[in-house]
């Protein structure tokens, strides 16, 4: 199934009415060779697969948007049902199949798709059946767009980012996980709250797995420039560890929360996916904590992907921010790297 969102003709007999709506313009030169389309795919339309093509679509941030699933009717639906709302976006060309050939000259592509936990299932089960999943999706997209960005979102999406970079053969940076990128918008969010600003005045990151193992770096929040740990340490205002931790352990429980009580995530890391697809899109130089090869940095010595504070730009991960961790934080990024490790090293490649 393959469906583009315009066209010239109307009726059965397919009349063009290009020619009677539009008179040519005399001796006008082609188009700049220097300008191009940009196409993002995305891969699963799901929940999570949706919210964050919509996202996209509103943002104006491609000029061609490609749908892919195995569940047709679900597929063009979506596909339709986006199509429809023509009249109130930027325009963009929207495509859907289940063949992976219309993906083919994308330069990103945002996995999204993923296998559900059943009831009583382990983790290294689902990890598993995720690894199949992601054998027929990853090669075939390297294949049609050997040039593309790799985002991954599937979770868990470290274990995830180191075997679509196993199964597509490219430079590691050209191939990201979403990672921490929402966890530290979240934890912005909660500081802010906790002292009454705006959350895009802090500067804050998690950084290491996208979970559980999660590392928060307070020792280099700041807000409005201001180091906010040595500042109370400097006005002698006493704080408490414990209330630092219970803020961190919000982080890492909201998603659960929100999972209880609508059944799924979507808005949010369709806003987070977004704003990575800009920052690589339109070379934007941005730093986000993403998921990265994180092998030689902080003494890692292994090939695990965590999420590490990254510039982010047309070729991918351009660096890594050299962001000062004090021995606490390194030493739990170091055992966040093991535990993303234990895991990695139980599927069967």
């Amino acid at each position: 199934m393959h469906k583009s969102p315009s066209g010239s003709t109307l009726g059965p007999g397919g009349l063009d009415l290009t020619q009677a709506f539009f008179r040519p313009i005399t001796n006008a030169a082609p188009p700049s060779p220097t300008k191009r389309q940009t196409k993002i795919s995305v891969i699963g339309v799901g929940n999570v697969g949706m919210a964050i093509a919509q996202t996209i679509l509103t943002q104006d941030l491609t000029d061609e948007l490609v749908l892919i699933d195995n569940k047709e009717d679900k597929l063009r639906g979506e596909m339709l049902d986006l199509q429809h709302a023509a009249a109130f976006l930027p325009r963009t060309k929207i495509y859907a199949s289940v063949d992976y050939a219309v993906t083919a000259g994308s330069d990103l592509c945002i996995i999204t798709a993923g296998a559900r936990q059943n009831a009583g299932e382990s983790r290294l089960n689902l990890l598993q059946r995720n690894l199949a999943l992601f054998k027929s999706i990853v090669p075939p997209l390297a294949r049609y767009s050997p040039q593309t960005v790799l985002l991954i979102v599937s979770n868990p999406v470290d274990v995830l980012t180191y075997l679509a970079w196993k199964l597509s053969g490219f430079p590691s940076n050209r191939v990201i996980g979403s990672g921490t990128n929402l966890d530290s918008s979240r934890f912005r969010f909660l500081i802010a709250d906790h002292l009454d600003v705006n959350a895009q005045d802090v500067q804050a990151y998690i950084v290491g797995e996208h979970g559980d193992s999660s590392v928060a770096l307070w020792s280099s929040i700041s807000i409005g420039g201001v180091p906010v740990l040595s500042f109370l340490e400097k006005q002698q205002i006493a704080y408490e560890k414990e209330t630092l931790e219970n803020i961190h352990k919000a982080v890492i429980d909201s998603a659960y929360e929100v999972i209880s009580l609508k059944g799924y995530t979507s808005w949010a890391i369709g806003y987070s996916v977004a704003s990575l697809a800009r920052s690589i899109l339109r070379d934007q130089r941005k730093i986000h904590p993403v998921s990265v090869l994180a092998k030689g940095f902080y003494g890692i010595g292994n090939e695990v992907f965590l999420s590490l504070p990254a510039q982010l730009g047309r070729g991918g991960v351009l660096g890594v921010t050299n962001v000062h961790l004090n021995e606490e934080e390194l030493q739990r990024l170091r055992d966040s790297a093991k535990t993303i490790l234990e895991v990695q090293t139980q599927l069967d490649l």
